[in-house]
């Protein structure tokens, strides 16, 4: 668990989970998810998929939420770490 990888949340795959980095910059996309809880650090799973792949589902605090690829490509995670992790490994 050495190495952090920095991707968007829309590239996770169907039972694999990160750490969130940052939100979109959009103040609404922000506010909505934020309000749902997702906010810096939460741990996030992908847990199914749509048949056509989007919208995606994801398990965060608790709940499963879907959100569209537009939506989840603004999110970034870190995975192979935990979210106390610095960025700058």
């Amino acid at each position: 668990m050495n190495n952090i990888d920095i991707c968007s949340l829309d590239e996770l795959k169907i039972g694999e989970s990160g750490f969130v980095c940052t939100l979109p910059e959009d103040i609404e996309k922000r506010r909505r998810l934020m309000a749902l809880g997702l906010i810096k650090g939460t741990e996030i799973t992908a847990v199914n998929e749509s048949p056509l792949g989007d919208p995606k589902a994801y398990f965060f605090r608790g709940a499963v939420i879907a959100l569209r690829h537009n939506d989840a490509k603004n999110i970034i995670i870190k995975t192979n770490g935990d979210r106390w992790d610095r960025l700058e490994q």
